[in-house]
This record gives C-alpha cells, structure tokens and sequence, in this order.
C-alpha cells in the first residue's frame, strides 16, 4: 500500500511539474515572439518613415499568413509571423497618381461582372487583358473604362472598400498605396470579386510574369535569391508604382505596394528606389537579424 502511494505521489509530482515546465516555456516563447514583433515593427515603421520624408513616397506593407505546408509555416517561430501582426506604412493615405497599377482595379471590376454575366472571356477580351497586365498596354483598359463609365466603376471600388474615386472622367487615376494593399489582400486571400479561382489565378500568373520588374521583384530577389512577385506596375511622367504580392523560398509571404515620384524620375527609372526599398523592408521583416535590436533609420 506505501509502495503504490509512494509511486502515485512520485507520478503526481512528475506531471505537474513536467506541465508547469511546458507553461513557463510557452510563456517565455510568448514573450519573446512579442518582443520581437515590436522591434521588427518599430524598425519597419521607422524605415518607411524615413524614406517618405521628402512627401515623394507612400508605402503599404502587410505580412500575410505562409504558404500552407511551407517551412516557415512549420517553424517553431511562425506565430511570429501571424497574419498582419507586422503591418506597417507611411504616408498610405495620401492621393496620389495611379499610373496602370490602377488596371488592377479594373480587373476586379471585370471580374465581377463575369459573375454577373456581362463580361466573358472571349478571344479579344483574353488578348487585351493579357496585354493589359503583361505589357501594361492601354487599349483593352481604356475601351472598358469607356464602356462602363467612370461613375460606375468608382461606384463600385466604394462598395469593396477601396479608395473610392479611381476613375473620374477626364482626370488621372488616383488611388493609395494602403487601397492598394487592400485590394492585394482581397486578391491574396480570393475574397470580393476575386473569389472565382480561375480568374484568380488567371491574374496573380499574369502578374508573375509581367515586364517590368526593376522595382519590387529585383529588390526582393536581392535580400532573398528565389523571392518571386507578383505584381503590378506604374509609370507615368515622374510617376513610378508598384504592388506585389512576394512569397519568400520558405514561404512566408507579404504584400507591398510603393507609389514615388520626383527625384528627377522618367520613363522607369525610379523603380531602382523602388527595389532599394524592398530589399530593405524584406530584410528588416524577414532578415536573419530581424527584431534582434532597434536601429535608427534617420
């Protein structure tokens, strides 16, 4: 009878001390993974600060979730990672030129009238909208926006959320970088008028492929070989964008849209600022050193 009490108490005293060890290593864990998130965002937020100074950037960076089965989404730190708990910006809401990043608008507004049944994919409609996002061509974009109206896509981008006044007849189209991300989010995740998967997917190839990758894809690629973007670009006068959707070789993915101009720029020659601030945010989020200690940017 002492033998079995003696065992029950020396189990006993095992299990709460073998759990009361798993709490206090979850909690350190915790904590740590909450210290470092607030450097890493303390860094990123100071960093994007610095660079829209001048009032010649705006910048949209949210981290989503990893590719589901990736290496960073089995890692031991991925709770570091949760979805938008790193999001940061800087001058996001300013209104700025939209150059063609604003045919990712439109994209989503053809998109929903296919569900609805007013828009198909037919020969010339797969042809110019593959040209629209590849090339960044104008044709196929400007005839949809002449046969909808400019008042009836603005409509629409205020219905999902999004900075409402795009499209005005006669004007520029004008967006935000943080209505941008928005839209990206609702890309990434195929929510709104992204939820039909072929269209989806349909986009984020063509993306994957488009010409002009000086900006986000080069400067992701430079902090990480084998980064790939999906994205789209903008360039007009002095005017260069760009927003992507970026998964990492281990699959930790964000989304980042940056929207410049002067500094002399013409044709595409500010994407090298562009992929200069890439590379730096992908490494102050995602770097070997990232939320290991705060740095002063200014």
């Amino acid at each position: 009878m002492i033998t079995v009490l003696l065992i029950f108490l020396g189990l006993n005293y095992y299990f709460n001390n073998s759990f009361a060890s798993i709490g206090i290593d979850d909690f350190r864990t915790s904590q740590t993974i909450k210290r470092k998130q607030k450097i890493i965002k303390q860094n990123l937020t100071n960093y994007l600060n610095s660079v829209t100074q001048d009032g010649t950037v705006s910048v949209s960076f949210y981290n989503l979730s990893a590719v589901s089965g990736s290496d960073a989404a089995d890692n031991k730190e991925a709770k570091l990672y949760q979805e938008g708990s790193l999001q940061a910006e800087s001058d996001s809401y300013k209104v700025r030129t939209a150059a063609s990043t604003y045919k990712l608008y439109l994209a989503a507004y053809l998109f929903d009238q296919r569900t609805n049944g007013d828009f198909s994919w037919t020969t010339d409609n797969i042809d110019g909208f593959d040209r629209m996002i590849v090339n960044s061509d104008n044709d196929f974009s400007e005839n949809q926006i002449n046969k909808y109206g400019a008042d009836t896509l603005s409509n629409f981008m205020e219905k999902q959320g999004w900075y409402s006044s795009v499209f005005q007849t006669g004007q520029a189209t004008k967006t935000t970088s943080y209505s941008l991300q928005l839209l990206l989010k609702d890309l990434a995740d195929g929510t709104g008028p992204f939820k039909n998967k072929s269209d989806r997917t349909k986009l984020l190839n063509l993306m994957g492929k488009q010409n002009y990758r000086t900006g986000i894809p080069a400067g992701a690629a430079e902090a990480d070989a084998g980064t790939t973007v999906q994205d789209k670009v903008g360039f007009l006068d002095d005017v260069n964008n760009d927003a992507g959707i970026v998964t990492l070789p281990n699959g930790q993915r964000y989304i980042l849209v940056i929207m410049t101009n002067g500094h002399n720029q013409s044709g595409l020659s500010g994407f090298s600022r562009i992929a200069t601030i890439t590379k730096n945010v992908q490494k102050i989020v995602y770097g070997s050193d990232a939320g290991t200690k705060v740095i002063d940017y200014y």
